[in-house]
């Protein structure tokens, strides 16, 4: 096995404890032991490997748990608990710029939450991005403004949903300039906050998606198995149709068993486009490591 290989095998293990343990105290130190690097060399790969630091992926973890558990828990301190979180008081510090809706709007599916859009020419064709005051809702391409509007609000049927006015706010500007740096090709999947709604099937199985990393792909019998539902990848494709936030919750990195590419709700065509980019991103980043 290549250097190149054997790190990203480290890398991903040390994902999945994290995904076992984010509700410890987790440290880079202890992080970079699991992967036997220093704790530069490992903040370095991890990041070149997974396309975001250590401690960003620890957020997006306990965040994407905290989610799932406000469907489930018999409270939000319970929730907030088994995702790792001291106290509610921690989430609600942190909900402005990576929950989105707090809490108790969560658990109320988002009722009555406004969605302000606005479309984009971009390499892959026209792009869409819904957001809330707080988190990107809706990613999707399509071949006219019309259309994409159509689908955001079948999307959210109960949002009130408007255009963006320009000039842009601060943060909204700051995701659309993130999702369009990616599509060029300049920095990995973008670490953009959420606010979307999902059963809790669902939820797992975005949740692993973003695990994925750049440029790697896996099949729909993969994903099943690792989420521990091996018998469930129609289910799983069919989580990966229903996903509103294309490139954020990166789906276009399933495939078919067969190693063909299978359906993309935003086109096959592109759904190459995205991985063939994110290859050579990677690659590109890879190289940069290893001369630095």
């Amino acid at each position: 096995m290549s250097k190149k290989n054997l790190s990203a095998d480290l890398i991903r293990d040390v994902c999945r404890y994290v995904e076992d343990h984010s509700e410890e105290a987790l440290t880079l130190a202890e992080l970079a032991s699991r992967a036997s690097m220093s704790r530069f060399h490992f903040a370095r790969i991890f990041k070149a490997v997974v396309g975001v630091t250590p401690k960003q992926y620890l957020a997006t973890v306990r965040l994407r748990k905290l989610k799932m558990g406000l469907g489930t828990a018999s409270s939000i301190d319970r929730a907030a608990l088994d995702a790792g979180y001291g106290s509610t008081s921690r989430i609600y510090e942190r909900a402005a710029s990576n929950l989105g809706m707090t809490p108790k709007q969560y658990r109320r599916g988002g009722e009555g939450v406004a969605i302000s859009y606005a479309s984009l020419p971009t390499p892959l064709g026209l792009m869409l991005i819904g957001a809330t005051d707080r988190g990107v809702c809706f990613v999707g391409f399509g071949d006219s403004a019309g259309e994409l509007r159509e689908r955001l609000a079948a999307e959210y049927p109960k949002a009130r949903i408007e255009a963006m006015r320009e000039p842009y706010h601060a943060d909204f500007r700051k995701w659309v300039d993130a999702i369009s740096q990616h599509l060029a090709g300049e920095i990995p999947r973008p670490d953009l906050p959420l606010d979307v709604a999902a059963t809790s099937f669902q939820m797992r199985v975005w949740k692993h998606l973003q695990t994925i990393p750049t440029g790697e792909v896996q099949s729909y019998g993969e994903v099943a198995a690792a989420i521990g539902a091996p018998h469930a990848a129609r289910a799983v494709a069919q989580a990966c149709a229903r996903n509103p936030a294309a490139l954020l919750i990166p789906c276009h990195r399933v495939i078919r068993g067969s190693g063909e590419l299978g359906g993309y709700r935003w086109g096959v065509a592109r759904k190459r486009g995205l991985i063939d980019g994110e290859r050579a991103l990677r690659a590109r980043n890879a190289l940069e490591s290893l001369r630095s």
